[in-house]
């Protein structure tokens, strides 16, 4: 991977404890979820920093083992009661604001793209719209909400759909530009960044956290 300036490296770890600690501020037990996380972060740094996800030519892919596990959790909050309860414990409010770290988020993509780690598709100047999500995110905290009560449920949700269905986007277009059997996307500079330490906390927790937040806030505010 090229040389990438270490001010890149700083705003996107920056970024990411800035997730961490307003995903620790929306959950009601904030113990237990800042020692998963951290452990998380520990655990998938070590092995970035090892160089264990640039092995593009196994099969299952090393990449997948820094995805499945928040993925395979993200479901069982779902699907458990006591990750129900959890769900049901989280504050929206600050987990709308949390989108608002998609706006950094973009700018180490944009600077990723200069420095050939990421593909311009994966940035606002291509195929990547998800900047909106960040921008619009405080506005849209300061417009539904008054203290902990929701003022315009409908705008929230309709908001919550729009930012999934931007990030799934980026996240497709991600995904078919890996530099693994199945690219579709991106051949002459495919996205190898997030195999490298410190971006594969992009994938592996920035986006997981991200989509958990979208998926609280759309069941949290469909139920009846």
């Amino acid at each position: 991977m090229p040389a990438i300036p270490s001010y890149v490296e700083a705003v996107f770890i920056a970024t990411v404890l800035l997730t961490l600690w307003l995903f620790i501020k929306s959950a009601k037990n904030k113990t237990i979820v800042t020692i998963i996380c951290i452990g998380w972060l520990v655990i998938t740094g070590v092995l970035a920093y090892k160089g264990f996800f640039k092995d593009t030519s196994s099969l299952p892919p090393h990449f997948l083992f820094a995805v499945a596990p928040p993925l395979l959790t993200i479901i069982l909050l779902f699907v458990t009661h006591t990750g129900r309860k959890f769900i049901n414990n989280i504050d929206l409010r600050t987990i709308t604001l949390l989108s608002i770290v998609r706006i950094p988020v973009e700018m180490v993509l944009y600077w990723l793209f200069l420095g050939k780690g990421v593909p311009e598709l994966m940035t606002f100047s291509g195929r990547n719209f998800d900047i909106f999500s960040g921008i619009t995110a405080l506005l849209v905290y300061f417009i539904c909400f008054r203290g902990s009560a929701v003022t315009n449920k409908s705008l929230l949700l309709i908001w919550n759909f729009i930012c999934l269905l931007l990030l799934l986007n980026i996240v497709i277009n991600a995904v078919l530009s890996l530099p693994f059997s199945f690219q579709q996307f991106a051949f002459d500079q495919p996205n190898i960044a997030v195999l490298y330490f410190p971006f594969t906390w992009l994938p592996s927790f920035i986006v997981m956290v991200v989509l958990f937040s979208h998926l609280v806030a759309i069941s949290r505010l469909t139920k009846k």
